[in-house]
Order: structure tokens, then C-alpha cells, then sequence
């Protein structure tokens, strides 16, 4: 069976090279994009890429190479890559029989420091996750040094800072205190090393540039944001946000994280969202939803066994696979579900509440949007209310941004 290419993923691989950063929407394509490079560009070998290139049937490798992809835990475990790699007659932990005898090791990134010592390899670094300094951006470098690569990332940096691991290792600069002197001016009002501003930005913009590989897919799929404005227990939010005072335990709030705590929950549980959700499945046969406390989960364990509604669950406990039958809820928590994993037979997700973070909702909603679904419309509903927290937390979102707890304690509190 011939690898089909689409045209935005051949324009990415023609432009990739060692060290580059592939980038590309969620559900894009790019591991299919690089094992190609690895095949085509890295061993010189082939399979039947339905024409591309000329290239319609197999031949060995000139320069075969071992093949390491470093990715989640969860991708590993749910054998995401090993099913891509069969297309390449790859097989992972099989030499005897993979294409021209190369080695295929996929492993997590928790495990980058086992493979330190491997040399002359081709790495695929998958969900980016060399941001920062420690261990893994430790093991990457050293890796870097004694072997091709390539990374795959739909969200490569919010700030340049976060591109210094892979700066250091295509030699732009020698390490981060090359980069912090010379592009960093830190403020001299924080108790804390903090960037101010960023020097020399055309040149920070100019590397970026020479890694980044945007890989634009252009696929039929049309998103439909629907937000859907709940309501809350006014009076008991008032008492939590006024009084600090937790009407749980009937205590006095003592931290600021248990303060915004029990101001979601307030929000979170109303029977509200259980009834926009019914409504929802009126319309809907299949829908995954993507909650974040446990106390949702029982709301929402709740609906479904009173109502008879199947349902399945990805969580920190239960690593259920999606249920079977025409009528389904998959109850997904954002930690440990929002990556890692595709759902073709399903076009509605549902928010029961929101994340803090911009990256984890656009890799949740990715979980339908994959260039191989067959529908074209998918449908996203974004439950949230006009408290001060929902709002607070959607303006992030809105903006691309994190929500940080801190900071709205603080406007809160002054």
C-alpha cells in the first residue's frame, strides 16, 4: 500500500533539514512528514510514496540509521507511532524485520536520558518539550551533538526564551548564558531573575526562521466555537470571593490556592451545565468531554448512569479506550488526556469547564480534528459562566495565554 503525501506535507519535507522545527497544527500530518524526511532524505531508501518524487516502490537504504522517537508517554503506550511506522515497513524493537535492517526505538521523554550515549542515530523529538533548562533539555543537547534531528511541535515558543535549547544546539549561541547576555535585559525590580525585553530581535527572528518549518495543511475540516454561558450560585460565590470563606467545610479560606478552588467548584457544579450538556446530546449522538477536577467527573458519571448514557473515561485511574455504538460520552480529564491519542468517529467535543492553559485547549481540540476525519464540521461547546474567574481565565485563552492563578489573586486581594 502506497504512503500518501499531501502537498503541504511534501512543501514541509522538501524544506526540512537537521536541527529544523517542524510545526504544524494538531492532526497535520507531521509524523507521517518525518518519517518521510528520515526515509527519503536521512537513509536514501524507499517505499511506495505514490509518485512523490518518482518514488512508487521499495528499495533499501544507501545509508541506513537507526531510528529513535522520543514522544509522550502516552503516545508510546498507546502505540500511536508504531502504527504510522508500519506504513514505512519500520518496526519498532524488530531489526530482523524493519526496512533494511534499522533498529526503530520509541520511547517518552522521561526515559531522553537512556539514549545520552547513542551516536551517528536519527532522532525524532516529538511534542516539543525542550523548553527551559533541566534533565531533558540536558539529554537533548548532549544528543544533539552526535546525531541528526529533527523536532515536531505545534506550539514551538510563546518568548524567545523558550528557544534557547534549540539555539544551542544548531550553534546560534554556545549555551543560555551566551543568550542571556547578549539578548536578555532583566529587571532590576523583581527578587527574582526576570526578563524586561529581548535585544536584538532581528536576529533572534532570523534563527527562528532558519529552524522553523511551518507546515500549513489545508484541510476541509471547518470549526465550530459555540460558547455556551452557564450560571452559578451568586450568593455562595459572594461568600466564597467576599468573605473568604469556604461553604464546603464552613472554615475560614487560609490559601490563596484553595481560594480559587472553591470559586471554580462554585461555578463548576452547577446543575446548569448538566442540563446544557442534555441539551447538547440532543443534538449529538457522540461527544467527548474534557473536564478537569474530580468532583466533575462524578457530575458527570452521575448524568450518564441516570440517563443510561454509554460511556467510557481517560484519566490519571482509567485508561479506557473509547466506547463502541452509536450513542457514546468519553469522559477525558485535560492532564492526562488532551494529547497523545485521535477520535475519527466522533465530531463534538464539549469544555465542561475551562483549562488555564491556551496550548492544552488547542491540543484538546485537535483530539477530532485530524486530517484523515471524515466530517467536515466539528462542533466545540465552551461551557462557562460571567463569574470573575470564568472570565478572567477566558481572556487568557482568548489571547493565546496561561492563565495564572497568582496574578488574579493579587488584583483580588489589593
Amino acid at each position: 500500500m502506497a504512503v500518501k503525501l499531501y502537498e503541504h506535507q511534501k512543501e514541509a519535507i522538501e524544506k526540512l533539514k537537521n536541527g529544523s522545527v517542524l510545526c504544524g497544527g494538531v492532526g497535520s500530518g507531521k509524523s507521517i512528514a518525518a518519517l518521510a524526511y528520515y526515509m527519503i532524505f536521512i537513509c536514501y531508501g524507499s517505499v511506495d510514496f505514490d509518485g512523490y518524487r518518482g518514488l512508487t516502490e521499495y528499495f533499501p537504504m544507501e545509508d541506513p540509521k537507526d531510528l529513535y522517537i522520543i514522544t509522550t508517554a502516552q503516545k508510546r503506550d498507546k502505540h500511536e507511532w508504531d502504527k504510522e511506522c508500519i506504513k514505512f515497513m519500520l518496526t519498532p524493537n524488530s531489526p530482523e524485520a524493519s526496512h533494511s535492517g534499522v533498529r526503530v526505538t520509541i520511547d517518552s521523554w522521561n526515559n531522553i536520558k537512556k539514549y545520552s550515549k547513542v551516536y551517528n542515530a536519527f532522532f525524532i523529538f516529538d511534542e516539543q518539550r525542550v523548553i527551559g533548562k533541566g534533565a531533558w533539555v540536558k539529554a537533548f543537547l548532549d544528543i544533539s551533538r552526535k546525531n541528526q534531528w529533527i523536532l515536531l511541535s505545534a506550539t514551538p515558543g510563546d518568548q524567545w526564551s523558550d528557544y534557547i535549547p534549540v539555539f544551542v544546539a544548531n550553534g546560534f549561541v554556545r549555551n543560555k548564558t551566551e543568550f542571556y547576555n547578549k539578548y536578555c535585559v532583566f529587571s532590576r525590580v523583581t527578587k527574582y531573575p526576570k526578563i524586561d525585553r529581548y535585544l536584538e530581535e532581528a536576529t533572534l527572528e532570523y534563527f527562528k526562521n532558519k529552524i522553523l518549518v511551518p507546515m500549513e495543511d489545508f484541510r476541509d475540516t471547518v470549526r465550530r466555537n459555540i460558547n455556551v454561558i452557564c450560571d452559578y450560585d451568586r450568593e455562595t460565590y459572594k461568600k466564597i470571593f467576599r468573605e473568604r470563606w469556604d461553604p464546603y467545610d464552613d472554615t475560614p479560606i487560609e490559601e490563596g490556592s484553595r481560594f480559587i478552588f472553591l470559586l471554580r467548584k462554585c461555578v463548576n457544579s452547577d446543575l446548569s451545565r448538566i442540563v446544557e450538556i442534555d441539551r447538547i446530546m440532543h443534538q449529538h449522538d457522540r461527544a467527548i468531554i474534557f473536564y478537569n477536577f474530580n468532583y466533575e467527573l462524578d457530575i458527570l458519571r452521575n448524568y450518564c448512569e441516570s440517563t443510561n448514557f454509554p460511556y467510557g473515561e481517560w484519566n490519571g485511574q482509567k485508561h479506557e479506550e473509547l466506547p463502541n455504538g452509536p450513542r457514546w460520552l468519553y469522559l477525558v480529564q485535560y492532564t492526562a488526556g488532551s494529547e497523545g491519542w485521535n477520535c475519527t468517529v466522533c465530531d463534538t467535543v464539549i469544555f465542561y469547564s475551562q483549562t488555564y492553559s491556551y496550548r492544552t485547549l488547542e491540543q484538546a481540540m485537535g483530539r477530532i480534528d485530524r486530517i484523515d476525519t471524515t466530517y467536515r464540521e466539528l462542533f466545540y461547546y465552551h461551557l462557562r459562566s460571567m463569574s470573575s474567574i470564568d472570565l478572567a481565565i477566558n481572556r487568557k485563552l482568548k489571547d493565546k495565554k496561561k492563565f495564572n492563578e497568582n496574578n488574579f489573586i493579587k488584583k483580588v486581594f489589593i
